[in-house]
């Protein structure tokens, strides 16, 4: 049973993914070049599938699961952000905590410029399918028709939201999750081609394995905290994770995963399967903490690395709480948090140093990007988990009739 699951499919698609990528980089003639050709064009056109379908799945589940709620979702609706950003908060001291220690000592053995890694060949063909609407768009519009519904208690329009809830399910069974292992093999033999697992992996390994550690790390004091507050075993959650782990880990993007995360999360038994339809959509893209680690952990090495010293403390705590709301606000795309985060990071840090700090972030973030989305969509669990006995504490997770 375990050959046919989606863990081992996807495990096989990846490993697969590298040992030809690498392969065909090793080769490197007219024919290896053709294949890698066909196999970026797989990975785009699989990618633009994928991506077309995250703003549909986002509204497809978000907002009937808020019109389900009824008058409590706008409660259930402030709780999670918040929980969201005092855990990201935690998150990203803690990363700040591990830097300290560590930063210096790793200092002497990162440089500041990574190696140049091998030319991708072009695409054989391309097939753009934008997406209907950005994701936070699609989150936005979700919430507010979920919400709109419910203050109309317009019931005919709830009943059509359930359907295309119906429909979703359908969408992700049916095209998205069928993709995934294509997706995953092409996306890690690209990686493997242009040389990231071979040229810039043994330069940085060091900040990355200590970055990688920490994220784990906080996914133990994450479902250690769950269990405190609710009293059951978050393990039960995590058991189920596997296959939305490696998705992550491939896709590195927590929108691409949703469709896995939300089908694990709803084997668990301690998970109130209201909250999981009304919280996994919503934390997969505001809940980063894999991302927050990430992110003050390399401020803190490029500045130690270019600049020879640490940001001054005060200038981390601040640059700590902004950095968490825009962790919070980012999108669930490969690189969304950096991205979303790089004017800030000059604006707060003061990296104006002609780009080479900067260079620095954006040469560690990819190689350790897999685990860290696969952090973030792992420890959406628990915090389902503290959002379902919070829910049940105040009486939030029935459905208004």
């Amino acid at each position: 049973m375990f050959f046919k699951s989606l863990p081992f499919r996807l495990l096989v698609a990846l490993v697969f993914g590298l040992l030809l990528g690498n392969f065909l980089g090793v080769s490197g003639n007219a024919t290896t070049d053709g294949i890698m050709n066909a196999i970026m064009s797989v990975r785009h056109i699989s990618n633009q599938i994928i991506m077309f379908a995250v703003p549909l799945i986002i509204f497809g589940t978000v907002a009937p699961s808020i019109a389900r709620m009824g008058k409590n979702a706008s409660r259930l609706l402030g709780f999670s952000v918040l929980l969201v950003y005092v855990l990201s908060l935690a998150a990203a001291f803690f990363s700040y905590a591990v830097g300290s220690a560590a930063v210096p000592a790793l200092a002497n053995v990162i440089p500041a410029t990574a190696d140049a890694r091998r030319s991708l060949p072009s695409m054989l063909f391309q097939l753009n399918i934008p997406p209907i609407m950005p994701v936070l768009s699609a989150m936005a519009l979700a919430i507010f028709i979920g919400l709109g519904a419910v203050w109309a208690k317009a019931e005919a329009f709830n009943k059509i939201l359930e359907d295309l809830n119906n429909m979703t399910i359908a969408m992700v069974t049916k095209i998205v999750i069928p993709i995934l292992p294509v997706f995953i093999a092409a996306a890690f033999a690209q990686l493997a081609f242009d040389g990231r697992f071979t040229i810039q992996l043994p330069v940085f390994l060091a900040a990355v394995l200590v970055i990688i550690v920490a994220q784990l790390v906080w996914l133990a004091i994450l479902h250690v905290i769950a269990f405190v507050y609710t009293g059951k075993n978050p393990l039960e959650t995590l058991k189920y994770y596997g296959s939305a782990y490696l998705t992550a880990a491939g896709t590195m993007s927590s929108s691409a995963t949703l469709p896995v995360a939300l089908e694990a999360a709803k084997k668990s038994k301690v998970l109130n399967k209201k909250m999981v339809d009304f919280g996994m959509p919503l934390f997969a893209h505001i809940h980063m903490c894999g991302s927050a680690i990430t992110l003050i952990f390399l401020a803190m090495t490029a500045s130690m690395v270019v600049y020879g010293t640490l940001p001054p403390i005060n200038i981390m705590i601040l640059y700590i709480f902004l950095q968490c709301i825009f962790t919070v606000s980012a999108p669930g795309v490969p690189g969304g948090t950096l991205m979303a985060s790089l004017g800030l990071i000059v604006a707060v840090l003061g990296f104006e140093d002609g780009g080479t700090a900067i260079a620095l972030m954006l040469a560690i973030f990819p190689l350790q990007d897999s685990f860290g989305t696969a952090t973030n969509i792992t420890s959406d669990g628990p915090v389902v988990l503290i959002l379902s006995k919070y829910a049940e504490k105040h009486g939030l997770d029935t459905v208004e009739e």
